[in-house]
């Protein structure tokens, strides 16, 4: 037997020390984009412990104030630090990105799994939404914001509905391509019920690709908040968002610019994060692209 063919059937060991040497040369974007995250994640939980003060109180004497020693980012036109009002302001986007992705991979791997399973429920429900992608979805999340009052709720609730029918059509290709595997044909000659099949059979193997379907939802949750937010559709104007502080000073771009650099930094940067670590989930967890790596 050859080595190349030993080393095939029979892969060596590697220790912890060993893995992350291999993780850190294979997959070194996916890396830098997660402690990119994971500094903004903890700039979000510890807002009140970084040198913040309340980020809406007023001070109109200090108004459109450069950046300095007293206030790092600089003040607005009412006079509020806009240090403390950017960090504050990844509450929600942060917030708001991770329940996004959440209820959207909940919601969508259900109708996908149902939708895969029963032929005749996939006819139905994948014209549903076929409707829904049809309508672009910062166009869907304005008309649904439109009907429903401002508030961090209802921008996820908007965000969340039109990201479903691309989580049903992942989870769905899935399960096309498991239902007539010889396992599961297996299992039903054996008398097992539809849940057991679904949730033991089936669901394991749409992690992978639900995972990083997660990550791009993500993502777009942050910065479709912030289009909203800036369009006045979003959450409400009292609350530090990242895009609220941009949508108030586009009027003073021209005598205040860093109203609008350091909340569109921090968008940017999070934005770039996230879909490092989504690209870096789909090599790791892609058999076919592990292997060509």
């Amino acid at each position: 037997m050859l080595a190349t063919e030993r080393e095939t059937l029979y892969p060596p060991v590697l220790s912890n020390e060993s893995r992350l040497r291999r993780l850190i040369r294979r997959h070194p974007t996916m890396l830098f984009g997660l402690g990119l995250l994971c500094i903004m994640v903890l700039v979000a939980t510890g807002a009140p412990y970084w040198g913040t003060i309340d980020p809406l109180e007023l001070n109109p004497i200090e108004r459109l104030r450069a950046p300095s020693i007293e206030h790092w980012f600089g003040t607005d036109m009412l006079g509020r630090d806009l240090y403390s009002r950017t960090v504050y302001g990844s509450r929600i986007s942060l917030f708001v990105g991770l329940c996004v992705a959440a209820f959207s991979m909940t919601f969508g791997l259900v109708i996908g799994l149902l939708s895969g399973y029963h032929r005749h429920v996939d006819s139905v429900v994948m014209r549903i939404m076929d409707g829904m992608m049809a309508i672009p979805s910062i166009l869907l999340a304005i008309a649904l914001m439109a009907l429903m009052s401002a508030s961090v709720q209802n921008v996820i609730i908007a965000l969340t509905i039109p990201e479903i029918p691309r989580v049903v059509r992942v989870v769905r290709s899935v399960v096309l391509s498991l239902r007539e595997q010889a396992y599961v044909e297996a299992s039903l000659a054996t008398g097992a019920r539809l849940p057991r099949i679904l949730l033991r059979h089936i669901m394991p193997n749409t992690v992978a690709p639900l995972i990083v379907q997660g990550t791009y939802i993500c993502a777009s949750a942050v910065i479709f908040e912030a289009y909203l937010s800036f369009l006045g559709a979003g959450t409400p104007p009292q609350i530090p968002s990242w895009g609220n502080i941009m949508a108030e000073g586009r009027t003073y771009v021209q005598l205040a610019f860093w109203i609008i650099l350091f909340p569109g930094l921090c968008l940017a940067l999070t934005v770039l994060a996230i879909n490092l670590v989504g690209d870096g989930l789909r090599d790791t967890l892609d058999p076919k692209l592990a292997r060509r790596m």
